[in-house]
């Protein structure tokens, strides 16, 4: 079995058979369009952003598995807040705000790459990231948000 491992930045939802992909695949003999299909579906999600993808294929049966990185934290928080960048100076300015929802939504997209046990646990680190951005949750303060996580306050969102 002979397999080719290609690693490329693509923009999410938006892969195309141009570069990077396509002049990779071009000489492996591979359905191009059936390839750039599946990775735009797997990275849907991640539309608007650089996502990192390991594709793996097999030379001779054209089979082929994606593998999709996500983007860090950090963007995946300035996307919700439709900011450009994080806070200089965090505790005294702030950048932007998601709301719980958003944070709950960011710790599911990065399910895979967070510490936490369960989705409340994730969902803490996400916010944590967002102390040191200078985000706010639903107009907080992050360190509040994480005591009212902790007082059970949004225990309907983790299911």
């Amino acid at each position: 079995m002979a397999t080719e491992t290609i690693e490329a930045l693509i923009d999410g939802g938006e892969a195309s058979a141009g570069p990077p992909l396509g002049p990779e695949l071009g000489p492996l003999g591979v359905d191009i369009m059936e390839i750039v299909n599946a990775i735009n579906e797997e990275t849907e999600k991640f539309k608007g952003m650089k996502v990192p993808i390991k594709l793996t294929v097999d030379t001779e049966s054209g089979d082929f598995e994606i593998d999709v990185g996500t983007p860090p934290t950090s963007a995946l928080v300035l996307e919700k807040a439709g900011i450009e960048k994080g806070s200089g100076s965090p505790k005294s300015s702030k950048a932007g705000n998601i709301t719980m929802k958003e944070a709950t939504e960011i710790a599911e997209m990065k399910e895979n790459d967070l510490l936490g046990k369960s989705l409340k646990k994730k969902t803490k680190e996400i916010i944590g990231t967002c102390v040191s951005m200078g985000v706010t949750i639903d107009e907080k303060e992050p360190k509040q948000i994480q005591k009212e996580i902790e007082q059970g306050q949004y225990d309907s969102l983790f299911g």
